[in-house]
C-alpha cells in the first residue's frame, strides 16, 4: 500500500521541476503559481487529497492524479498512491491513463477547426460525407424480431452527431436498434479490425433509435465524427488530431496508442468488486500497446494529466494557448455552451440513469450547464465537462477561469465520488 507520506514526496518533487521549467510549458503542462496569487486557498485545496485518500488505504482506488488551475495557473496537482498495484508502482505526474470518452471533446475540436477552415458545416447532412446514411431509415417497433422503420423526416446532421441527438446509441442488449448494432458487429473500441470508413458504414446499415434532433442518447456518433473529420481532411483521423491539436499544443504523449518505450508510465486498469477492486487491463498486456484499425473518436485516446490541462486551458481560452490558435473564439464559445433544443426542457440528459441532470445541458460533445443555474452536479452555470469510463473526469469553468483535472483508472465510471470531491473542494476554495 502506497502510503500518504509517499504521495506528498511525489507531489512536492514534480511542483519543484515545474518550477524550473522553460518557457511555453512546463512538466505539468501549465506554468505553477502559489494558489494564494490567483484568488484561492491553499489550505483548502489541500484537502483534495485528503479526502480522496482514504479510498486508496481502503483499496478500493489504486491512486490518482488532481489538478487545478485558475488564470492559466496550476494552483492544485497532486499524485497520490499507485500507477500498478501489482508492480508496486507509484503514480507520477506523467502517468499515462486511457481517457475513454474524454476523446470527445477533442474530436469535437477537430470538427471545429474543418468549421472554422470552411471544409464542412455543422448543418451539413452526414450522408455528404458518409453516402451510406442516406438510406438510413428510423426505428419504430420490433414485431417477430423485425425492425419496423418510418423514413428520416429531417436529414441527420454533423451537428445531431456533436450532441447525441442523433438517434446512434452504443451496442447492447438495451433497445433493438442497439442489439442490431451487436448483430452487424459494431465495436467503438478501436481494436475491431474495422477501418473507421467500415465502421460508419456499419452504424449506417442500422436503423436510427429516433428522428434526429428529438431526443438525448450516448452512443456512437463521436465515433462517426471521426471518420467526417478523415473525409473532409483527406487525412487519417489520428494524424489530423496529432497534426493539428496534439503537436501544436505540446500534448506530447497523447494519442490511440502507447509507445513500447513507454510502457513503464502508462497504468494498470481496474474494475470495482465488492471488497475493492481486480486488474482488467494489465498495462503490458494492454491492447493499447498495438495501433488500433479504428481511431475512435468516442473514447480510443491516452494521454497524461500535463497533456489534458493544456486542452483544456486551450478551451477555456476561447480556442488559443501560448499563442497557438486552435479554433476560433465564436467556435470554441459554441462548442462550449449549451446547445440544446429548448423543447427538451431543463434536463435534456436525463437518459443518464441515476444521476439528476436537471440544469445540464449540452454543448458539443461535452455537457455544458445552462445559463440561470445556481448549482448542479455538473458544477454551475459555465461549467463545460465530460468524463471517461475508466472515473476520469475534467471540466472548464468560462467564470471563474478554472480548469478542474482527475485521473484515476477505476472501471465502471464513477465508482467513487472523486469528480464531486474534487469540484466541491475547488469551489470552496475560491477566495476571490
Amino acid at each position: 500500500m502506497i502510503k500518504r507520506i509517499c504521495t506528498v514526496l511525489i507531489t512536492t518533487s514534480v511542483a519543484m521541476l515545474s518550477l524550473h521549467a522553460g518557457a511555453g510549458g512546463t512538466e505539468l503542462g501549465l506554468p505553477v503559481a502559489d494558489a494564494k496569487s490567483q484568488g484561492m486557498s491553499a489550505e483548502k485545496l489541500a484537502a483534495i487529497p485528503e479526502k480522496i485518500q482514504p479510498y486508496i488505504d481502503q483499496g478500493k482506488l489504486a491512486g490518482a492524479i488532481t489538478a487545478v488551475a485558475r488564470n492559466g495557473k496550476i494552483v492544485h496537482f497532486e499524485a497520490m498512491g499507485s500507477m500498478d498495484t501489482e508492480r508496486n508502482k507509484p503514480m507520477q505526474s506523467d502517468t499515462i491513463f486511457r481517457l475513454y470518452s474524454m476523446t470527445k471533446p477533442v474530436t469535437g475540436t477537430a470538427i471545429m477547426m474543418l468549421v472554422d477552415e470552411g471544409k464542412l458545416s455543422l448543418q451539413d447532412p452526414v450522408s455528404k460525407y458518409i453516402p451510406e446514411f442516406a438510406m438510413t431509415k428510423v426505428f419504430v417497433k420490433e414485431e417477430a424480431g423485425k425492425l419496423i422503420t418510418e423514413p428520416v423526416k429531417s436529414p441527420l446532421t454533423i451537428q445531431h452527431l456533436m450532441m447525441h441527438t442523433s438517434g446512434l446509441p452504443y451496442p447492447s442488449n438495451a433497445h433493438p436498434v442497439s442489439r442490431a448494432y451487436v448483430k452487424e458487429g459494431v465495436n467503438s473500441g478501436g481494436h475491431s479490425g474495422l477501418t473507421l470508413e467500415e465502421f460508419a458504414k456499419k452504424v449506417a446499415s442500422v436503423p436510427l433509435m429516433y428522428q434526429p434532433g428529438t431526443e438525448w442518447k450516448y452512443g456512437v456518433s463521436m465515433d462517426v465524427l471521426g471518420r467526417i473529420v478523415e473525409v473532409a481532411s483527406g487525412q487519417r483521423f489520428g494524424t489530423f488530431l496529432r497534426e493539428r491539436i496534439f503537436s501544436p499544443l505540446g500534448m506530447k504523449d497523447s494519442g490511440f496508442q502507447v509507445q513500447s518505450s513507454e510502457v513503464e508510465r502508462f497504468a494498470a486498469n481496474y474494475g470495482r468488486t465488492d471488497d475493492g477492486k481486480r486488474l482488467i487491463d494489465d498495462p503490458v498486456k494492454s491492447r493499447y500497446l498495438t495501433a488500433p484499425s479504428q481511431e475512435s473518436g468516442g473514447g480510443g485516446m491516452v494521454g497524461t494529466a500535463a497533456d489534458y490541462l493544456r486542452f483544456a486551458q486551450m478551451l477555456l481560452n476561447e480556442g488559443e494557448l501560448d499563442g497557438v490558435r486552435i479554433i476560433s473564439k465564436a467556435s470554441a464559445r459554441e462548442m462550449t455552451t449549451n446547445q440544446m433544443d429548448p423543447k427538451l426542457g431543463t434536463a435534456p440528459l436525463k437518459f443518464i440513469p441515476g444521476i439528476n441532470m436537471e440544469g445540464v445541458g449540452f454543448g458539443y460533445c461535452g455537457a455544458a450547464v445552462m445559463d440561470g443555474v445556481e448549482q448542479t452536479l455538473f458544477g454551475p452555470a459555465g461549467v463545460y465537462s465530460w468524463g471517461g469510463a475508466a472515473s476520469t473526469d475534467f471540466w472548464i469553468d468560462r467564470h471563474q477561469k478554472i480548469v478542474g483535472v482527475v485521473l484515476t483508472q477505476m472501471m465502471p465510471t464513477n465508482s467513487y465520488p472523486t469528480r464531486r470531491i474534487l469540484m466541491t473542494s475547488t469551489y470552496e476554495a475560491i477566495e476571490e
